[in-house]
């Protein structure tokens, strides 16, 4: 069933790839109207690409586009925000404010524009693009039922919606945040090994791509654990064991695991 319209107005201060993803999501699900939704940012060029192909008002002033908005969608960089808060938060204090600032806590936030500040602290992922986007959702102290069903319907527009406590946010940057960019390295990786052995380049990635999606929706569709998953590919002695085999003396575990806590540790880094 059709999630209903939403009837809230929503700026969208940044108009980089994660505002444009989620715009097309909200158009595409027909949640909103273009006229329901304003994006800024400080690249013209931007501007002129989201008016033309989606419709939406546009335009730079951040203060007159956040005043007009029942919700506020803060996509800027962790290292901007400070400035982007000091200068919105008036404005801010009245909006539900929805973060994807990597690493950047409600409180950062909260204190900036106030206590009763309403922010929902969102982990998005680069798929969102495609509308197969894998979302964490963290909610501030004050936010509402009807906040929490909004900022819900905004995210499963473009994908999967998971709620996290806020102390869990930077694992789930280092995971799915960065994660789409792990994914893409192994798929070269794999494609390369097919070059490796003799396949034309273009059918060596396609064959990875695909296998690497199907093998994600197999996952998902069934439930089943991935190991188990695994295990029903590797018959003995055969192909798929010599392979893991090959895999496990290569550290791939351990080492996907430690990019995991790398980009974990890098997210809190930028929250301090």
């Amino acid at each position: 069933m059709a999630s209903p319209a939403l009837a809230h107005k929503i700026t969208f201060v940044g108009g980089g790839q994660m505002a444009e993803a989620l715009i097309g999501g909200l158009l595409a699900a027909k949640l909103c109207k273009p006229a329901q939704l304003w994006a800024t940012d400080p690249v013209s060029s931007r501007l002129d690409h989201l008016k033309r192909e989606y419709g939406v008002k546009v335009g730079g002033q951040n203060r007159e586009a956040t005043a007009w908005a029942d919700v506020v969608v803060l996509a800027v960089k962790p290292q901007v925000m400070d400035a982007v808060l000091a200068e919105l938060k008036t404005e801010l204090a009245k909006a539900l404010v929805l973060s994807v600032a990597a690493g950047v806590p409600i409180r950062r936030i909260a204190d900036a524009c106030g206590a009763r500040t309403r922010v929902v602290r969102a982990m998005p992922n680069t798929p969102a693009m495609i509308r197969a986007g894998m979302t964490a959702l963290a909610m501030g102290p004050g936010v509402r039922e009807d906040d929490v069903a909004c900022a819900r319907q905004i995210f499963e527009s473009v994908g999967k919606v998971v709620p996290v406590e806020e102390r869990l946010m930077d694992a789930v940057t280092g995971l799915s945040g960065s994660g789409p960019a792990y994914v893409f390295l192994a798929i070269e990786a794999l494609a390369d090994g097919g070059v490796k052995m003799g396949l034309p380049r273009a059918t060596s990635e396609l064959l990875a791509a695909q296998t690497v999606m199907g093998a994600a929706r197999l996952v998902l569709e069934t439930g089943q654990h991935p190991a188990k998953l695994k295990d029903q590919v590797a018959s003995p002695g055969g192909t798929t064991i010599a392979g893991l085999h090959r895999l496990e003396l290569g550290g791939l575990r351990a080492t996907f695991i430690d990019a995991v806590e790398a980009a974990t540790k890098r997210s809190q880094e930028l929250g301090r």
